[in-house]
């Protein structure tokens, strides 16, 4: 039995609904030593446990790990993480074309706080708690014990998702194993994965899908790649066929990337061409017409509520310019991966930007995070990932 956080009457509905989080307002009294990180078990007003979990400082004060009796253990984790490898497999992510995919996601494996995507032998892991951030590498030398896994090294990345105000000063290095290749193949294409220097854990895998369906509609298109980090949908858009593929990101180093992925994928190929520029003065200065094919998957706009009427405002400029200056015919594919951002204000902001437009805009597809980015059906909050693919006439 671990130490007993005890709620005030009624605050146990959410939990006895699986939902895994204990809000601190919910608290009644916390016990005596208690620390950042310490397992905790939590009960209702009557003091029937309901389950255990990770104790943190904040609006979030438990991450709930077990519903009922168990213990957080060595095998607990290499439980879970089998569970999540056996479902990655039977998605058919595991093969010797696509080596890249998300492994854990948070709330959606059961395992908050925790997030593991896989490239080649290689785990990138990273923290969202201070109980995983202690739990590291218990975890880790659970990874490599995987039948069939072959993963040889585990990463730990923390340094930006952990809260600051834990005071746990996370390294970033390997925990087992060290630096082997940095490539790894999705679907068949090959891409440099930087996770020592990149944004998240080095690569995009949430976009697995939704750069699949793009390359189905690239063939014979001029193809205008915004925000393009290292070129995942300029890859598959030059396999798709099109005419033309221009990257454009405001990072420098981000723009190296995509001349770099398209070179391991289509060395010399002069469809291609990018640029460090920032994206809304490069719409300003295009062309109506000189692309049909525009994607616009800008960074997180609110990565707080306190920044969401901020955040609309800046979907919807963004996306009435690209509205305005596709070609006829043209189709958009555009994206928030705000979670403070609901699927609805989005798709009112894409809304109001063609509004603001005049023209005829149809919705083609609505898109979501892929399979290996699950959402626990007890907490909708792990759906983060908007996007809507629009024909515009």
């Amino acid at each position: 039995m671990y130490p007993i956080i005890k709620l005030c009457k009624g605050k146990e509905e959410s939990l006895d609904r699986f939902h895994p989080w204990v809000f601190s307002g919910a608290i009644k009294n916390l016990p005596d030593g208690i620390e950042e990180g310490d397992l905790v078990s939590v009960a209702a007003s009557d003091g029937r446990i309901i389950g255990c979990g990770h104790f943190q400082i904040g609006s979030i004060a438990v991450r709930m790990l077990i519903f009922g009796e168990g213990e957080v253990d060595a095998a607990f984790y290499a439980s879970r993480l089998s569970q999540a490898w056996r479902m990655r497999k039977a998605l058919g992510l595991v093969r010797p074309d696509n080596g890249a995919f998300r492994l854990v996601h948070g709330e959606g494996d059961f395992l908050p706080g925790l997030v593991v995507d896989i490239y080649g032998p290689t785990a990138v892991v990273q923290a969202h708690s201070p109980g995983m951030h202690f739990a590291r590498n218990v975890i880790a030398d659970a990874l490599v014990a995987l039948p069939e896994a072959g993963i040889t090294s585990v990463y730990y990345k923390s340094d930006t998702t952990l809260p600051y105000k834990a005071h746990l000063d996370p390294v970033n290095d390997y925990i087992i194993g060290g630096f082997s290749t940095d490539i790894a193949v999705e679907n068949g294409l090959k891409f440099r994965i930087d996770w020592l220097r990149g944004q998240k854990t080095g690569f995009f895998v949430d976009q697995r899908d939704n750069r699949s369906l793009l390359e189905h509609y690239s063939r014979g298109r001029r193809v205008l790649n915004m925000f393009c980090y290292t070129g995942g949908f300029s890859v598959y858009a030059l396999r798709g066929g099109a005419e033309a593929v221009h990257s454009v990101d405001s990072s420098a180093k981000a723009v190296s990337l995509v001349d770099a992925n398209v070179a391991l994928n289509f060395p010399g190929d002069t469809r291609h061409a990018s640029f460090a520029e920032d994206a809304f003065k490069y719409l300003d200065n295009i062309g109506p017409g000189d692309y049909d094919l525009i994607i616009l998957d800008p960074p997180a706009f609110a990565k707080h509520r306190t920044a969401l009427r901020n955040a609309l405002r800046g979907y919807q400029r963004l996306n009435a310019r690209a509205i305005e200056r596709i070609a006829p015919g043209g189709i958009l594919f555009t994206f928030s991966c705000s979670q403070a951002v609901s699927k609805e204000q989005f798709r009112l902001a894409v809304f109001s930007a063609a509004a603001q437009t005049g023209r005829r805009v149809r919705i083609l597809h609505q898109l979501t995070q892929p399979a290996d980015h699950p959402v626990n059906i007890y907490h909708p909050e792990g759906e983060y990932l908007k996007g809507l693919v629009l024909y515009v006439e």
